[in-house]
């Protein structure tokens, strides 16, 4: 009769007091029940909550390990930036000190070349200055000869009265 009045009924009210004994044993079924449902169902999905909980957390750490190391790696390179920067200022400081240093060994060697080619022309000009002064005196020689030659009325060739007009002219030059 209990099961007509059910379907009569509609449903299943746990809280009507007829169906007092239908609530007792819904309660003892439930009760027999949970252990298995929490071993069975809710142990797994618990299991995989936990798993996914440790991956998270893993992840997590190697993300924090990860930006550590990529800070410490960015660290190195400003400072192996920092020293390339400071060995590049200094091989520039050294190369600009060597082209001071040849171009003042250039200009020292080119004067001193400037002065020597001055001594060089110095000296040709002198010899020239000599070669000239020497012919124009053996040219006044033969001139003076010949002008005593033609003043006396006679030939003045000897190698004697060469000599004399030879210091006559000297002399006239060291005065």
């Amino acid at each position: 009769m209990q099961l007509t009045s059910f379907l009569a009924s509609g449903g299943y009210d746990p809280l009507a007091p007829d169906t007092f004994g239908q609530a007792l044993w819904t309660l003892i079924i439930f009760g027999l029940s949970v252990p298995f449902i929490w071993k069975i169902v809710l142990g797994p999905i618990v299991m995989a909550l936990e798993e996914r909980d440790g991956h998270a957390k893993e992840a997590i750490l190697a993300a924090e390990t990860a930006k550590e190391e990529a800070e410490r790696v960015r660290a190195e390179v400003e400072v192996s930036l920092g020293e390339a920067r400071a060995e590049s200022a200094r091989e520039m400081a050294e190369a600009r000190e060597r082209g001071e240093k040849r171009a003042a060994e250039i200009i020292t060697a080119a004067e001193e070349k400037a002065k020597d080619l001055v001594v060089s022309a110095q000296a040709a000009i002198r010899s020239e200055q000599d070669k000239a002064l020497s012919a124009i005196r053996s040219e006044v020689v033969e001139l003076s000869i010949n002008a005593a030659g033609a003043i006396v009325g006679r030939s003045v060739d000897s190698e004697d009265d060469r000599r004399l007009v030879t210091e006559v002219v000297s002399g006239v030059r060291g005065n």
